[in-house]
């Protein structure tokens, strides 16, 4: 199955999940990184190092101090990687509201990291975009 690429289906059946966890992301240098690795939400390599997301209970038991904690809304329908538009909804409709968001797609779903402070707010504008109504109607 490739997932779902059309926009008024994917925003109807994201069906948000908000995790129970606070996150940070980290940048790291190999050698600290690597054996965090395992515990990572996930990972990316850039040029200064590499980044971690990390629950910050495992990040903590590790020393290491986020700058902000995280909360992650997974949307549990499978999209496509090749979806068009999106994310760029869910951005749009979060910077609306002063919601930071930071995105991680995978293989089946996308992922978002909100602040913290403001996850249950954040969640309920996402799951208010999951409405029954067609797409582009109030």
């Amino acid at each position: 199955m490739t997932g779902e690429t059309n926009l008024p289906i994917l925003l109807r059946n994201m069906r948000p999940a908000l995790h129970g966890e606070a996150f940070g992301f980290f940048s790291l240098v190999e050698e600290v990184a690597l054996p965090l690795l395992r515990g990572a939400q996930g990972s990316f390599q850039e040029e200064e190092g590499l980044t971690l997301i990390l629950p910050l209970e495992t990040a903590r038991a590790h020393g290491l101090t986020p700058e902000a904690g995280w909360a992650l809304i997974t949307l549990t329908v499978h999209s496509s990687l090749e979806a068009v538009g999106f994310l760029a909804v869910l951005s749009a409709t979060l910077a609306a509201a002063g919601i930071s968001l930071n995105a991680v797609s995978a293989c089946h779903h996308d992922h978002l990291f909100v602040p913290w402070d403001r996850r249950l707010e954040a969640l309920a504008l996402l799951e208010g975009l999951a409405g029954d109504r067609p797409f582009g109607t109030p």
